[in-house]
């Protein structure tokens, strides 16, 4: 019987222990300021954003849909890992810091540095660090769709 009432008294005791731990957490939610570090407010618009950005990884992009980026002339489009483009206008030029290229599921080719990136054809970046630029031949920029992470250099 003894033992019973140690029991009784320790289950009392954790749950007088519990109430007064809500009661100051409940305490100080209640003297937060809104905005501030203990009582954050955020806008849908700032959440989707963050996700996008740790989805798509930075500069710009959506693993979702494909982007209209218009480039520049003199600028290159660097898309990043696993990546997708297809230019819509204007020539364009593949560009590879190495030896190896852009993968044109298109026609099932590879197509290395300095080669013309055809019209309309899907490409697939399978690293990133590679990307398109205007033919320097021409003065006019491009217009493509993307897929993916990328950014203008």
């Amino acid at each position: 019987m003894r033992r019973w009432g140690i029991v009784v008294l320790a289950v009392i005791m954790m749950g007088a222990g519990l109430l007064i731990g809500d009661a100051i957490r409940s305490d100080a939610a209640q003297n937060a300021t809104p905005g501030s570090a203990d009582d954050p407010v955020v806008t849908k618009s700032y959440v989707d954003q963050k996700l996008a950005e740790i989805g798509a990884g930075g500069s710009g992009g959506s693993a979702d849909k494909m982007e209209i980026v218009s480039v520049p002339w003199g600028t290159k489009i660097i898309v990043q890992d696993g990546g997708e483009l297809v230019v819509r206008s204007g020539k364009a030029i593949a560009y590879s810091p190495d030896a190896n290229g852009l993968s044109d599921l298109t026609d099932g080719v590879n197509i290395t540095s300095g080669k013309p990136v055809k019209t309309d054809h899907l490409i697939l970046f399978p690293r990133g660090g590679r990307g398109v630029e205007p033919d320097p031949n021409q003065k006019n920029g491009l217009l493509v769709l993307v897929r993916g992470s990328y950014e203008l250099k």
